[in-house]
């Protein structure tokens, strides 16, 4: 069903959708409105936030982006805590995020987040209690996945674009992939966009390969050291055809193995039975760790923003925590 949806989503059909769809809108719509209005309230963080979202459904480059903000904004001296909703994860509660934490129970990204960063980590399916957790503890707060959720009072809001998908067919769920009209991004403050071409005002980012980590002994190769050789892929990502193209690209010939987004991945998941190596991103790393998996891999990712606008864009995110 996700397959035929996904399909329909980001080609010409949907239409037969079109009256959930507006049923769809007009509820969201009417939230959204309820919050500028005062008529819903938004709670403020003790430190200043910074939500960084998306209008579609699935991966478009947040989480990459979190992790360079927090690391650009540590460069500056700043520390960053996170909060997540934490997709894929059990708990509802306010969580902390350890680099160890069973990402069953506080989803992918917030684990894969932090060991990436090292930040405090928070995981609620409120995120004004996850942002309590941590606040404490760090001069602001990044929420990723955060552009929907209005109760998290906002200084400044970043909206990651999929460059190539875009918006697909520009229709509201379920009809299409957005979760609001393509209009909102009039409100935010940067637009970024992952892959494909930037237009005029938005700011390009692309996701470099850096290097395959064995999951098992954290032994580093170059990408290109598996070109020409037959490899399994997963890839239990928004977007699994990203990665696909970007082994593709480095010479890979992969057997290619998508599965949906944030799915549990198990050894009965990766039992190919056929010796060959298996390559997968890291936010799937994070779930196989303790897992037998023979040559496994993880391809770590950085991303990279561009020109004049990612310099504006710290540079507004640094301005919003008070010096002495």
């Amino acid at each position: 069903m996700r397959a035929a949806l996904e399909r329909a989503w980001y080609g010409s059909g949907g239409a037969w959708l079109a009256p959930l769809a507006a049923l769809y809108g007009a509820v969201a719509g009417l939230r959204r409105s309820a919050y500028r209005a005062g008529l819903l309230r938004a709670e403020r963080a003790a430190r200043p936030v910074v939500v960084v979202g998306n209008l579609t459904v699935g991966g478009s480059g947040k989480t990459p982006l979190v992790a360079w903000l927090a690391a650009e904004l540590g460069a500056r001296g700043l520390k960053a805590g996170i909060v997540s909703r934490g997709y894929g994860g059990r708990v509802r509660a306010p969580t902390r995020v350890r680099p160890d934490s069973d990402p069953a129970l506080v989803g992918d990204e917030p684990v894969l987040l932090a060991r990436r960063t090292g930040a405090p980590v928070a995981v609620a399916a409120d995120r004004v209690a996850a942002a309590r957790l941590i606040e404490g503890e760090v001069d602001l707060v990044l929420a990723d996945d955060g552009l929907q959720h209005y109760r998290l009072a906002r200084e400044l809001e970043i909206a990651v674009v999929d460059g190539e998908r875009r918006f697909g067919n520009g229709r509201l769920l379920p009809a299409g992939p957005l979760r609001e009209p393509p209009g909102r991004l009039t409100g935010v403050d940067f637009v970024v966009v992952n892959g494909g071409t930037a237009a005029a005002g938005e700011i390009a980012m692309r996701l470099r390969p850096v290097a395959l980590v064995a999951l098992g002994s954290g032994e580093r190769r170059p990408l290109a050291a598996f070109a020409g050789r037959r490899v399994h892929a997963i890839a239990a990502i928004g977007h699994p055809a990203r990665f696909f193209a970007t082994l593709r690209a480095a010479g890979v010939l992969a057997l290619e193995h998508p599965l949906p987004d944030h799915a549990p991945i198990g050894a009965g998941t990766l039992a190919f039975g056929d010796g060959l190596p298996l390559l997968m991103t890291e936010k799937d790393a994070v779930k196989c760790r303790g897992l037998a998996l023979g040559e496994a891999y993880w391809l770590e990712v950085a991303a990279e923003l561009e020109g004049e606008g990612a310099r504006r864009l710290v540079e507004r995110i640094v301005a919003l925590v008070p010096r002495p």
